[in-house]
């Protein structure tokens, strides 16, 4: 397994990985729907307070990305015992992280989101503010549960799980949901329709820039966990890096003919 600043780099790459994959999925149809869900003028429609509905969702997603965290602390043991070498170990970290850019770009043909499910917006009239906040925030910070934006989900998933470290990957899904689970403020000033309505326009704006920040992020990473396991892995994944690009330009050459 990696040791000193080899683990280092892999726990700090996925913690870079865990948290823009986290954000992304504020573009989800469920972190958008949250914006519009729980927002302090809809939660005053409801006579609940807004800033106590957010609050449990926080808890919740924290529960939720603590839910996730034990999941992959699990395979943080399995990998432990197996005893990967240092090479073997950021080589897979590498291929995980690239091959989740490629696929955000597009080049296998996956299409995100991915794991399309929604949350069940008819709690909002059936139960009280703390269940449905403390409910939907689980669900949205467990990050397998509803939509998924980004294949970076999945690579926080490896390069966690590839520490061989449960402790880590329990504090990288718990980061995950308590990044989730503070996009829900995002819309704590708007304060009335026209104000979400301006507030939803800037982030669908902001859609491509962010997928393609987050693309670039996880092929970074690909390059540097590369590169860091051999010259000769570096050398595979900057031809794979490079290659995806080349592909992904071709791609969309072909789409504006």
């Amino acid at each position: 397994m990696p040791t000193g600043w080899q683990n280092d780099l892999l726990e700090s790459t996925a913690l870079i990985v865990t948290v823009v994959s986290a954000v992304r999925g504020i573009w989800s149809p469920c972190g958008l729907s949250m914006l519009t869900s729980i927002n302090p003028f809809a939660e005053k429609g409801r006579q609940h307070r807004y800033a106590l509905t957010a609050s449990w969702f926080l808890v919740g997603a924290l529960l939720g990305g603590a839910t996730l965290g034990v999941g992959i602390a699990v395979v943080a043991v399995v990998v432990h015992s197996l005893g990967p070498s240092i090479e073997v170990a950021l080589a897979l970290a590498s291929l995980a992280a690239l091959g989740a850019s490629l696929a955000d770009l597009g080049i296998f043909g996956i299409q995100m989101p991915v794991l399309r499910r929604q949350v069940n917006e008819r709690w909002l009239d059936q139960y009280r503010g703390w269940f449905y906040g403390l409910g939907f925030g689980w669900q949205i910070g467990a990050g397998l549960t509803t939509y998924v934006m980004t294949a970076g989900v999945f690579a926080t998933v490896a390069l966690a799980s590839l520490s061989g470290s449960w402790s880590f990957a329990l504090a990288a899904g718990c980061v995950f949901g308590f990044v989730r689970g503070l996009g829900v403020f995002v819309g704590a000033r708007a304060r009335s329709p026209m104000a979400l309505r301006k507030l939803l326009s800037r982030l669908d704006g902001l859609d491509r820039t962010m997928r393609l920040v987050v693309a670039g992020v996880l092929l970074v990473s690909g390059l540097v966990l590369g590169v860091s396991a051999s010259p000769w892995m570096g050398v595979v994944s900057a031809l794979l890096g490079l290659g995806g690009l080349a592909a992904t330009r071709i791609h969309r050459s072909r789409v504006l003919r």
